[in-house]
């Protein structure tokens, strides 16, 4: 309306856009939160990521995704920890999982499930050539004890000394602890506290997250999306490509949402990945 006479309402015009915009960021949180409608959406999850064959590289990424992921977290005001760490041989990590917490945390971070493909030129290659690694996440909505039930008699608990981080205590006592469900065969491990009582708390924690989500899978056939990404976690069927050479592209293979600003997502800018992901499979409610 006051595109004709714009420079003698310059003010009125400036405003209009700025409240604009800012009711466009509303309506895309509304419609963006309209698509975490399952009921374990809302829940705090866990997050775990583990390297793919490869060794070195493979370790080195894995590490890459933990320092990416976590930003995003920061990102998103989510409250995180990590509760399991398996360093790798020589650099990386090998495996970590992280208890993540806040609104809507697993609804919005259910989207990363599945494999992470990187490809460069390694640095740890002398003859400088283009390697590609691999590194899988899971995410599982964290269970309470009124939703899974479970049998001490069912479980055996082990306990052996720390491989992580946590210096000297840690290493020389049996202050980590592995629960095996012997039913289904669902193992959860912790030995990032010093404490066996505080391991022992947090493998429980991270063993019926897995049976809840297991309790999903065959009970609720409105979660068979969640199925198939976990199915789909297998080398060769990634759902992200990160391209640093020869060119930069960082691409969902399941929305076709790209960006050459490699940089911006390595520090946690993912949020127009998971949108693109609720908004084409999510089920607005």
């Amino acid at each position: 309306m006051l595109s004709e006479d714009e420079t003698e309402n310059k003010e009125i015009v400036s405003e209009i856009k700025a409240c604009f915009e800012e009711y466009k960021k509303t309506v895309e949180e509304l419609e963006l939160r309209g698509m975490l409608s399952a009921p374990e959406d809302k829940k705090d999850c866990l997050f775990t990521i583990h390297a793919g064959s490869g060794g070195t590289e493979a370790s080195d990424w894995a590490n890459m995704l933990l320092r990416m992921f976590t930003r995003f977290f920061d990102i998103m005001g989510f409250q995180w920890e990590q509760v399991d760490f398996i360093p790798g041989d020589t650099v990386g990590i090998k495996s970590v999982t992280v208890e993540v917490k806040g609104e809507f945390a697993y609804g919005f971070l259910k989207s990363e499930t599945g494999v992470h493909r990187l490809i460069r030129i390694s640095p740890f290659d002398a003859a400088h050539k283009r390697h590609t690694s691999f590194a899988s996440v899971y995410v599982l909505p964290e269970a309470d004890d009124i939703e899974i039930t479970i049998d001490p008699s069912e479980l055996r608990i082990d306990t052996y000394r720390s491989s992580g981080a946590g210096g000297q205590h840690v290493n020389k006592t049996d202050s980590a602890v592995r629960i095996t469900h012997i039913p289904t065969g669902i193992v959860a491990q912790s030995q990032n506290e010093r404490s066996q009582t505080f391991n022992k708390e947090t493998a429980m924690k991270m063993l019926k997250a897995r049976l809840y989500q297991k309790k999903l899978d065959e009970e609720k056939e409105k979660l068979a999306q969640i199925e198939d990404a976990k199915k789909d976690i297998s080398w060769g069927s990634q759902i992200r490509t990160y391209t640093f050479q020869p060119y930069n592209l960082v691409k969902d293979h399941r929305t076709g949402i790209e960006t050459g600003n490699v940089n911006a997502v390595m520090d946690g800018d993912l949020i127009k990945f998971v949108r693109g992901y609720l908004l084409k499979f999510g089920k607005f409610e």
